[in-house]
């Protein structure tokens, strides 16, 4: 992942610069270590005091709908949909990222007979790093409208607005002040003034389209479909006021995705092309990639009812950051996924390439009724 590193000797002066120059991504991370001598922080192999910020960072994207748009509350073939994600990052630090999210969305007076509906979801997102446990806890409310089109063809917009509180131990901190000639000293008072924890409200917005069709066959349906997202995120800019008198805001963040799912026809086969672009202030983050999966049943019957099994892989490249290899298994309405990046980044030459792992577990009501969900939900 790209990200900034700001290289400044801090002293009780350089706060509000310090706050003022995080930029990448939004979420106020301190990447803050304690090491030898008179260098205080160190986050990747510059030592110098240093502070990171990043935004919320998954790489299995099909498993995090809402956080690339909140238009896709309520925009998936099923009734309700619940996903769980872990992704612990950049361990070789030593303080590496925790990172967990929840949602949970579904679709509202849905049904074959209305050609709109509302989507309705709940977002819960966790993380700390560093030694002092910098975390963020957000909770938020997403809305959706939605919209049939045309037989093949359907339109969303949506919103997300809700809390955001950040903190931290901010007593496990050393600096360069506490030097004592020969090492850091932590009970030498360091003359910082104190940090504080607060909370915030952020409100997001989004539109979503996509575009669908179906073959059907004996045993099986071929489907293929197209979706292009937009997301914008911190729409108000909340005020990180860690010091007193922070001017520091947290700016926008746009998401473009396009996500697709084609059934390879008269195969067992599917791909997933995707292309994620992410950008916020001066900084940028290009995903691209594919799963390739093995419809392992595609044909059974039961109780009216098409249920789906399959098995897949991918691999995916995020642009001057990491390599991600994934695994995912579906089993009707349930879902694994497993992902791995490996560094490609100058961080690399500190992570030995280990980026970090992530794990998905997913529940959609109805997912696994191809033949229910296309005459009911389409």
């Amino acid at each position: 992942m790209k990200f900034i590193v700001h290289k400044n000797n801090y002293n009780k002066n350089t706060k509000d610069l310090m706050f003022e120059k995080i930029a990448f991504f939004g979420r106020s991370k301190f990447c803050m270590k304690k090491i030898n001598y008179f260098f205080g922080i160190l986050v990747t192999s510059i030592s110098i005091n240093s502070i990171q910020a990043q935004d919320l960072h998954f790489s299995q994207v099909y498993e995090t709908p809402l956080f690339l748009s909140p238009a896709n509350t309520g925009f998936f073939n099923g009734y309700t949909r619940a996903i769980v994600n872990y992704k612990s990052q950049w361990a070789a630090m030593n303080n590496a990222f925790q990172t967990t999210a929840i949602s949970i969305d579904g679709g509202l007076f849905r049904s074959k007979k209305h050609p709109a509906f509302l989507g309705l979801g709940l977002t819960f997102f966790n993380d700390k790093a560093g030694s002092a446990n910098l975390g963020k806890t957000t909770i938020q409310l997403n809305v959706s409208g939605l919209v049939k089109l045309a037989k093949r063809s359907e339109l969303s917009a949506g919103v997300a607005f809700g809390s955001a509180a950040s903190n931290a131990n901010f007593n496990q901190l050393t600096y360069a002040s506490q030097f004592n000639g020969n090492s850091i000293d932590p009970t030498i008072v360091s003359g910082e003034i104190p940090y504080r924890q607060f909370t915030t409200i952020d409100v997001a917005a989004g539109l979503a389209y996509e575009y669908s069709k179906s073959a059907s066959d004996q045993d099986h349906d071929d489907i293929s479909s197209i979706k292009f997202a937009i997301g914008a995120f911190h729409l108000n800019k909340p005020i990180q006021e860690f010091g007193a008198g922070s001017a520091y805001v947290l700016p926008v963040r746009y998401v473009f995705s396009l996500t697709s799912n084609f059934d390879l026809v008269d195969t067992k086969f599917t791909i997933t092309p995707t292309i994620i672009y992410q950008s916020q202030a001066s900084m940028n983050q290009l995903l691209i990639g594919s799963y390739l999966k093995f419809r392992m049943s595609s044909g059974t019957k039961v109780t009216g009812k098409y249920t789906q099994n399959a098995i897949g892989a991918g691999l995916f490249f995020r642009k001057n950051d990491a390599i991600v290899a994934k695994f995912i298994f579906d089993k009707g309405d349930y879902s694994i996924g497993l992902a791995y990046d490996f560094n490609v980044s100058g961080y690399s030459r500190v992570s030995n390439s280990f980026g970090g792992p992530e794990i998905s577990l997913r529940y959609n009501k109805l997912a696994s009724s191809l033949s229910n969900s296309k005459r009911e939900l389409k």
